[in-house]
């Protein structure tokens, strides 16, 4: 496909045209160009491919395919590879069924444990929600499918997520909402960027020039289409001028007929009409060239590579040794889930399968025995306590009762959001129930966020299998009886209650509009400044065996900020059984002046270890690692000091820590005015000198006669009182106390100030 010829022979009502949707789910086709029509589809677990004509909201049939772990479940792996295999996987299928695009994935942070969709998302942190999705992405392309990552940006609750705007400052935006998205374009090269529903500080994402061109090519030099959430345009002008491409769904075209218009009258310049079909038509293409006529899927590998995932994923979050299962123990399964699990989320994502695997049926091919109790019904919250009772004898005759439960679909779903943290009523009392009449009682919990567990110290022992695909069944039996060994971490923070989470005060808004007050403290960097109790830390998680970390390396003990540093620790398997570990780096600011974080996230690594077995891991950081987001420089900056180098199992888990001092190389520009402190003055090497000049002249050299004179009048500790009134006195008073004139003040700032050509105002000051 000639791209620019077309271009050349499109007619501007063609051009427009190509601008929307044929339908739901393809782009238009001009035949007499040889423009074909392109097919996309929902995902990113799963192909939601439907039958006849389409709907977003999922309530038409789709095809039977394969449902895999969501992602939230995908993030507890913290493993690349994993997303790697599910994207090289989806991207056969998507090939097979003639799919040229997958909406996905989603890379919205969990800013709130109550977004409905956070079962979508991947984690509250942007470093590794990032480098999962490009990896998804990156494979997924690799089989000739368009990637589209979504929701751009600060999409982070469903309550009036088609109409709110979301409030967010310049640094907690670049450093928390941005950065997944970033990575996603330029290490993950996606093909299409999926623009959201919601406003961006009162501008709406689709008409929204600094994220779609300012942000999104020209910072981050994006070659790709920019397509709209279904449904998501306001001005369909106003968003080309913006950087916005294709309109999805199709309509009766009387958006086509506005861009015409705009064109005609002079509102719209035809070249910015070009530079959105290029994009189109460049996606088109790439679809097209790579389409494999005689691709086939094979559905049973994929479903065994959805249980694979599904083990990689799940969560222990305890146990007292009552995990795994002996084979020749009597069992007794509890709870509907363990027969009907719940493997997914509900709206646009939701998958068609033919058959979900529960534990039970799970069990069974395993050879493995176990009874049955119902113990509660997922239809009902209110109490079932005949059910209860039945379930309560049956683990009184067992020698280990496992309760399957945890959050119904009405709990979470697309199109809104939860209203608390708790689990249905009914199943809060069977596990009580169950918990004291046996000893050895395990949970296994089946949701797509986290939960309030009221009974923790109760039970023997917690599995979180997340929404883990339907194969979860399977991956449930082989982790309790210790077939698969439990290797994820929590991707996200389980608080103790609601009220501790940092966005509990403005979540979700109010009259549409919600304040990101919170800034840039979400999650971990939230509770770990606060030193706050709570349930589980992020990146917690438990093993049937044992891990040793040991000898800290780094490559450097001092460097600037425009080299790398290699950083090495050993991770030794000391337990009886196999097992994968989540090795986590932190990277920890010694003396930064600016407000920051305990400690950031800013590289994992999963190795897979025999028992006994050693491996070397290696993380490489670079400036991005140390940096901060200034807003003053509108970029990121390194402040010169020393940076720990802190590696652990979780955010509260920290093994092992290493220093380097690191120089900065940009320097940050300081703006003075009459306002300015002496220590903001004590900042720089001129004004430093010149204040201590001036002090030594007030003093006529008696320092030590002047501090003595500060203690008989102002008591013992006035030295510190004299001196931070002192650093904190504005330039001005130094008039004010005839220490010098108005025209020496005003010469030391043009002095001070001289790198600012032209800029004198005032109110132009940067610190």
């Amino acid at each position: 496909m000639d791209i620019e010829k077309i271009l050349k022979e499109l007619t501007t009502e063609e051009k427009a045209s190509l601008c929307s949707g044929h339908d739901f789910w393809h782009t238009k086709a001009v035949e007499r160009l040889g423009i074909p029509s392109v097919m996309m589809c929902d995902g990113p677990h799963g192909l939601r491919k439907q039958k006849g004509e389409g709907d977003h909201l999922g309530i038409n049939e789709s095809i039977e395919t394969v449902c895999y772990p969501s992602a939230s479940a995908l993030a507890s792996s913290f493993d690349r590879d994993v997303l790697s295999e599910l994207g090289t996987a989806l991207g056969k299928e998507c090939q097979a069924e003639q799919v040229g695009m997958l909406l996905g994935p989603g890379v919205n942070i969990k800013r709130s444990p109550l977004c409905g969709r956070n079962f979508e998302y991947f984690s509250e942190d942007p470093y590794l929600s990032g480098e999962l999705a490009a990896s998804y992405v990156s494979s997924l392309q690799k089989q000739g499918v368009s990637a589209c990552v979504k929701h751009f940006a600060a999409n982070n609750q469903e309550t009036r997520r088609m109409s709110g705007s979301s409030e967010v400052d310049e640094r907690t935006l670049h450093e928390i909402y941005l950065p997944a998205f970033e990575t996603v374009v330029k290490k993950g090269k996606t093909r299409s960027v999926m623009c959201a529903y919601n406003a961006l500080n009162g501008v709406f994402a689709s008409e929204n020039q600094f994220l779609l061109t300012d942000v999104l090519r020209e910072k981050w030099n994006y070659q790709g289409m920019v397509v709209t959430d279904w449904g998501a345009v306001k001005d369909r002008v106003k968003g080309l001028l913006a950087g916005l491409d294709l309109e999805m769904p199709g309509g009766p075209g009387v958006q086509d007929r506005k861009i015409v218009e705009a064109v005609k009258n002079g509102d719209l310049k035809e070249e910015v009409l070009d530079k959105a079909v290029r994009n189109i038509l460049t996606m088109v293409r790439d679809s097209m060239d790579n389409q494999k006529a005689d691709a086939v899927v094979d559905r049973e590998q994929c479903a065994d590579l959805s249980a694979l995932l599904a083990e990689k994923c799940a969560v222990l979050l305890k146990n007292q040794g009552v995990l795994p299962i002996s084979k020749e123990k009597k069992v007794v399964f509890i709870g509907e889930f363990a027969k009907t699990p719940r493997y997914q989320g509900a709206g646009s994502s939701h998958i068609h399968v033919a058959h979900a695997v529960g534990a039970c049926e799970a069990a069974a091919g395993l050879g493995i025995e176990v009874t049955f109790a119902q113990g509660y019904r997922i239809c009902e919250d209110d109490d079932t306590k005949q059910l209860r009772e039945e379930a309560v004898k049956a683990a009184r005759e067992a020698e280990t009762a496992v309760i399957f439960a945890g959050l119904p679909d009405s709990y979470e779903s697309e199109g809104g959001d939860r209203e608390n943290l708790a689990m249905p009523e009914n199943q809060n009392l069977l596990i009580s129930a169950v918990a004291e009449a046996q000893p050895n009682t395990v949970v296994v919990l089946h949701g797509g966020s986290c939960m309030e567990l009221p009974w923790i110290e109760q039970v023997a022992a917690v599995l979180c299998v997340h929404l883990g695909g339907h194969q979860v069944g399977r991956a449930s039996a082989r982790l309790l009886y210790g077939e698969a060994n439990p290797g994820g971490k929590l991707a996200e923070t389980w608080p103790l209650k609601l009220e501790d989470n940092p966005s509990y005060l403005n979540f979700p808004g109010e009259e549409g509009v919600v304040q990101y007050r919170e800034g840039i403290f979400i999650g971990y960097r939230y509770y770990d400044k606060k030193k706050m109790d709570v349930l589980f830390p992020f990146g917690y998680g438990l093993s049937y065996t044992d891990f040793r970390y040991e000898e800290l390396k780094l490559d450097k003990c001092r460097m600037e900020d425009t080299e790398e540093l290699t950083v090495s620790c050993r991770i030794t398997n000391t337990g009886r059984y196999p097992g994968s570990e989540a090795v986590q780096l932190y990277v920890r600011d010694a003396g930064c002046t600016a407000i920051r974080p305990v400690r950031e996230l800013k590289g994992f690594e999963k190795v897979a270890l025999e028992p006994g077995e050693s491996r070397e891991v290696f993380f490489t950081l670079d400036k991005r690692a140390f940096a901060s987001y200034d807003i003053g420089l509108h970029d990121w900056y390194v402040e010169s000091g020393t940076f720990f180098i802190e590696v652990g199992a979780s955010s509260r888990d920290i093994r092992l820590s290493g220093e380097v001092k690191v120089t900065g190389t940009l320097e940050k520009p300081v703006y003075y005015t009459k306002q300015s402190t002496v220590g903001e003055l004590m900042k720089t090497d001129r004004g430093r000198a010149f204040i201590e000049q001036m002090m030594n002249r007030g003093q006529d050299g008696g320092g030590e006669a002047a501090k003595a004179e500060n203690v008989k009048n102002m008591g013992e500790g006035s030295d510190k009182i004299v001196e931070s009134m002192m650093m904190e006195m504005p330039l001005q008073s130094i008039v004010t106390f005839g220490r010098m004139t108005e025209g020496q003040l005003d010469d030391l700032l043009r002095m001070l100030n001289a790198d600012f050509k032209g800029r004198d105002d005032e109110t132009n000051r940067k610190v």
